[in-house]
């Protein structure tokens, strides 16, 4: 994993503290156990700043728990380590009713960012704006479909056609209206963290204000574990409005176009096929 020195240096810097031993967990992320005894992790990320505050910002809430924030600079964010357990048909409909009641604590607009987020956000390594407006429709296809599509050289003239199609109709695909959400933004299996404490933690969010069933679609994307129970805990708190389940591949367009911009055709069929799905609404 290369040098661990720069490692060690960001987290004295940033928490105050003299780190003991460091264990690499990724290519940018370690886990490491400072001189008091305390094990945090440590990721090293353009999105520092951004991803700090929607930890904050979901912390608020008082809902689903997060790991809390040690410090952080414009490239590394320090955070509380969570040691993690096995996933539990309980755990999963608790997290499904708070998730419920993240989403409920609400934002201001469509594409809000998180107080005290930078100019710029992230999801993952692809860059996320915070354009806010009150439309959920034409600011998703503007700000969460537009973007990626601009960017993604791996699909062909034919296929971004479809994208396209999609943005046309997107009034009509919308479904009900909605007021903003406060969404993690990132809500894909490896972001739901199963804890030993018997509960599930959010990590890694993507944050802003946004349409509640994008997190939900999200959730079906790469599969989560008990995603019934999950589902079934939300229901009882907020049902979905009618027909949400059809309108899930339109509500993935965005991070699948965020797959195609980063890894290319390995994900071109899926986001297109999402995308002829949509328009079948």
């Amino acid at each position: 994993m290369g040098s661990r020195q720069p490692v060690t240096d960001a987290v004295a810097e940033i928490t105050g503290l003299e780190p003991v031993s460091v264990h690499g967990l990724s290519s940018s992320v370690w886990e490491v156990e400072l001189a008091d005894g305390d094990l945090v992790v440590a990721k090293q990320t353009d999105g520092a700043a951004a991803e700090a505050a929607g930890l904050a910002w979901l912390a608020e809430s008082g809902t689903v728990p997060v790991p809390g924030v040690r410090g952080h600079d414009d490239r590394w964010l320090v955070i509380e380590q969570i040691e993690p357990g096995a996933s539990s048909p309980a755990a999963a409909e608790r997290f499904g009713r708070q998730l419920a009641a993240l989403h409920a604590s609400g934002a201001n607009a469509f594409g809000e960012a998180p107080p005290g987020a930078p100019a710029d956000g992230w999801i993952g390594l692809a860059a996320m704006d915070y354009a806010a407006e009150p439309n959920w429709p034409r600011w998703y296809a503007e700000h969460r479909i537009a973007p990626y599509l601009a960017r993604a050289a791996a699909l062909t003239s034919a296929e971004k056609t479809v994208f396209e199609q999609v943005c046309d109709r997107i009034e009509e695909l919308a479904g009900p209206e909605e007021p903003p959400a406060r969404l993690h933004g990132d809500l894909w299996s490896g972001n739901v963290h199963w804890a030993a404490d018997g509960r599930v933690w959010l990590i890694d969010p993507a944050a802003h204000g946004g349409h509640r069933e994008t997190d939900l679609a999200m959730l079906h994307l790469f599969g989560c574990p008990h995603l019934d129970r999950v589902l079934l805990g939300y229901v009882s708190q907020s049902p979905p409005a009618a027909g949400w389940q059809r309108r899930i591949p339109l509500h993935q367009l965005f991070p699948l176009l965020v797959h195609v911009e980063l890894f290319g055709r390995t994900y071109a069929h899926q986001a297109v096929t999402a995308a002829r799905r949509a328009l079948e609404l």
